[in-house]
């Protein structure tokens, strides 16, 4: 279903979490999708993960993580693991299922002059060789534009965060999806959400997946945008900052 996009002073809801979070210490996150947390309480879970990610750098026993926690009685793990506290980084939201529903919603609110002037948004939209774009901005007075959203917190050097952490064979075709919708006249932006607050600026990690800089490389020379975003990060809720500058080479 498509939302209309309100005038800029309108008030539009924030992500914020459903329930207050829970804080632990991380035991050890394995088989990916899987992190054994000791709460404050005392009390020994397993959370899920929702990130396919290495992590890098997020995933070191002691960490203090908060985690949700789902009153649903079908599932196996209540908790689900959202945010990590790093040292000199502060609060890390690692959850790579929140990303377009924060960008979205900070579209809807005005929160990112690059993408504002458009009347409907859509998320989830088929389109190119079998793909779903992130959201879909709609005007009838301008070009369709494809909006494409990463999950960033690779963070290795001070204030400068990077993506991808991993090999991402699926981040390189989104690449290719979005050039070849540039090709027929439409707008594509890559944004890169950095749910954290603190990094000043943003590079591609070319060590990590040669492949999928060279395509980024490509893509924006065919004309594909790409956008980096902050997030203010707290336990209540995460909402888009600002845009920082994107190193490219």
């Amino acid at each position: 279903m498509a939302r209309h996009l309100p005038p800029l002073q309108s008030t539009v809801k924030t992500m914020k979490f459903k329930s207050p979070l829970v804080r632990g210490r991380l035991i050890r996150r394995y088989k990916r999708f899987l992190a054994d947390v000791v709460l404050d309480t005392g009390e020994t879970i397993t959370a899920a993960c929702a990130n396919t990610g290495s992590m890098l750098g997020l995933t070191e026993p002691g960490n203090a993580v908060w985690l949700s926690r789902s009153e649903s009685l079908t599932r196996k793990y209540p908790h689900s693991w959202e945010l990590v506290e790093i040292p000199e980084i502060g609060l890390v939201g690692i959850n790579t299922a929140q990303p377009n529903q924060i960008v979205s919603e900070a579209i809807l609110a005005g929160r990112v002059p690059e993408l504002a002037g458009y009347a409907t948004l859509r998320n989830e939209v088929k389109y190119g060789a079998n793909s779903r774009i992130d959201i879909l901005l709609e005007d009838a007075k301008r070009p369709l534009c494809y909006v494409e959203v990463k999950n960033v917190h690779f963070f290795r050097t001070p204030r400068l965060a990077e993506f991808p952490d991993c090999v991402t064979q699926r981040g390189a075709k989104h690449l290719v999806e979005l050039s070849n919708m540039v090709k027929i006249g439409a707008r594509a932006v890559m944004v890169y959400l950095i749910q954290c607050h603190s990094p000043a600026r943003f590079a591609l990690a070319d060590d990590k997946d040669r492949t999928y800089f060279n395509e980024f490389r490509k893509a924006r020379v065919g004309g594909v945008e790409a956008l980096a975003l902050t997030c203010h990060v707290s336990t209540s809720e995460i909402t888009v900052d600002r845009a920082i500058p994107v190193m490219e080479i």
